[in-house]
């Protein structure tokens, strides 16, 4: 009997100490004049999503509607409290202006604990987890990588899967689910793009690329999810375990990769105008930012860049192996299936919308007949003005990225409108971001579900607040690789529009309804659709 009690006390001790260390920080907002989502133990204020209620991007557009008159209000993602920015002008501030206040993203694994030189925990040395000063060096290091010179010397490597991507389809009618169809298209881009191998998944589909792309990128596999759930309840310890999320078979096969492809390269003299070399010319303080040799028309969509990015430090930032294989991997689990998220999106909403896809096409078609029979050039897909206002929108509508965040690295006073108090932002708070919230807000955008090109035609585009539009982020931390993100998407777009019409089929769901859960913007259902083979294709 004395044995059973032991163990009931201590048990029952051990359930107090767990509810303790899960409530401990509940009333965290209750010394803050803002208001606050309800928050529960361990679930915070997520709990519809966690089961699946409810997916990521509506919880965030839901949540972002229920205080329209706040500036800010708070809420808990799991134990970790967070100050909502739901105002475009502290959105600004925040990420611009009064940068230095706020330098850091959230570090899903903590570098102070993981990231030294010598650690085994590859996620931790990609560029978005770094913090500091190391994040500067290795920002203003890799930024020439990713300028409109550089994507100008890659554009022939997406041409050529984008051309890969067309001739697998063999010109006749066929309904297909898209995502699938599209990372076909982006796993042979980034493997060609920024490891160097040269693909066509469309006729090798059990290709190793494609199979790691898609464990790499499926967040939903068991043993992935709990290490990020680990992360956001015990953090310290798994970082002093030295958890990786990514798996380790992974991380080796891409290393290896690297490494052989460096290794030929240096030893044989090759050049191949992709990611890899311009890693390894970084790398050796031979890329530098070039003025342009003509006036290059910019998406507006495209990320802004900081004059710090364009100045290199006066030592040359070195980088590791790991740490380029870590942005190789990085840019590989993007392009994977963000990229081709946002693809079918995109034709999803030109199909519903036959008069947008009849107008964008007129305008391919143009641009196709300037050619002369000739490949797309990059200057050609900059220049189409519609092409850009089409996917400018829909990376309104549906930001691959719903939410962004950064860390308070000291106090910030938020000051007051009229009679309303100062708040102040204490050191280490988390600040989120809703972009999906800001994009859809009527008042920014009104009649926001529509989706309409025009709100980001010549007269229109400059209404829009700077801090109301983010699909790449915005400030010193947005996201490198948005040119090279562009230049994809239009490249396909304007390759298949050119050769087939995107009309609905059975299985086309309208309203398209997003998956639930803590996951990636994706269709629940998938998206379908029949692609018709144009008039001209017929005749040739």
């Amino acid at each position: 009997m004395e044995v059973n009690f032991v163990f009931v006390i201590g048990f029952v001790s051990v359930l107090v100490a767990l509810y303790i260390y899960l409530t401990s920080n509940n009333k965290f907002f209750e010394k803050f004049p803002i208001p606050c989502l309800p928050v529960e133990p361990l679930f915070g204020s997520y709990r519809r999503m966690l089961l699946k209620r409810i997916s990521l991007t509506d919880f965030i557009r839901s949540s972002y509607a229920l205080f329209p008159d706040a500036k800010m209000y708070g809420m808990f993602e799991m134990l970790t409290p967070m100050f909502v920015i739901r105002d475009p002008e502290l959105v600004k501030l925040i990420t611009v202006k009064d940068f230095d206040h706020f330098i850091n993203h959230r570090q899903l694994i903590s570098t102070d604990s993981a990231s030294s030189n010598n650690s085994s925990v590859i996620f931790t040395k990609a560029l978005f987890n770094l913090t500091g000063q190391r994040w500067r060096n290795v920002r203003t290091t890799l930024s020439p990588t990713f300028t409109g010179s550089k994507m100008r010397q890659m554009f022939s490597l997406i041409v050529e899967c984008s051309e890969n991507m067309i001739h697998s389809l063999a010109h006749s009618a066929q309904e297909c689910e898209l995502k699938g169809l599209f990372i076909n298209f982006t796993n042979d881009v980034i493997a060609s793009c920024a490891f160097g191998v040269r693909l066509n998944t469309f006729q090798d589909r059990d290709n190793v690329f494609f199979r790691y792309g898609k464990n790499l990128t499926n967040f939903g596999r068991l043993h992935v999810f709990l290490k990020i759930m680990g992360y956001q309840v015990f953090p310290k310890l798994m970082a002093w375990l030295e958890i990786d999320i990514f798996d380790r078979k992974h991380v080796q096969f891409f290393t290896e990769l690297f490494r052989h492809s460096v290794q030929e390269r240096e030893q044989h003299g090759i050049v191949r105008l992709d990611m890899i070399h311009l890693l390894m010319q970084a790398n050796k303080g031979k890329l530098h930012h070039q003025p342009q040799d003509c006036e290059e028309v910019e998406s507006f969509a495209t990320a802004k860049e900081s004059n710090d990015e364009k100045n290199l430090p006066e030592n040359v930032v070195t980088l590791s192996e790991a740490e380029m294989v870590a942005q190789c991997l990085i840019f590989f689990l993007a392009g994977f299936d963000i990229v081709a998220t946002s693809m079918s999106f995109l034709m999803y909403e030109l199909t519903i919308a036959p008069d947008i896809q009849q107008r964008l096409y007129e305008e391919i078609l143009q641009v196709s007949e300037s050619l002369d029979g000739k490949s797309l050039t990059y200057d050609a897909l900059q220049g189409m003005r519609y092409l850009d206002m089409v996917v400018t929108e829909i990376l309104r509508k549906w930001p691959p990225n719903p939410a962004s965040d950064r860390q308070c690295n000291q106090d910030y006073k938020v000051v007051g409108e009229g009679d309303a108090p100062d708040i102040v932002i204490p050191k280490g708070a988390i600040v989120s971001i809703p972009i999906v919230g800001l994009h859809h807000d009527p008042h920014i955008y009104p009649d926001p579900d529509r989706f309409d090109p025009e709100r980001f035609n010549e007269e229109n585009r400059h209404k829009i607040p700077l801090g109301a539009y983010l699909p790449f982020g915005i400030g010193p931390r947005n996201c490198i690789a948005s040119r090279f993100a562009l230049m994809e998407v239009k490249a396909i777009v304007y390759h298949l529009l050119l050769h087939y019409e995107f009309q609905r089929c059975d299985r086309t769901q309208v309203p398209i309804q997003l998956a639930k859960g803590f996951t990636p913007l994706q269709a629940e259902k998938g998206v379908y659709l029949k692609l018709k083979p144009r008039q001209k294709e017929q005749k040739e």
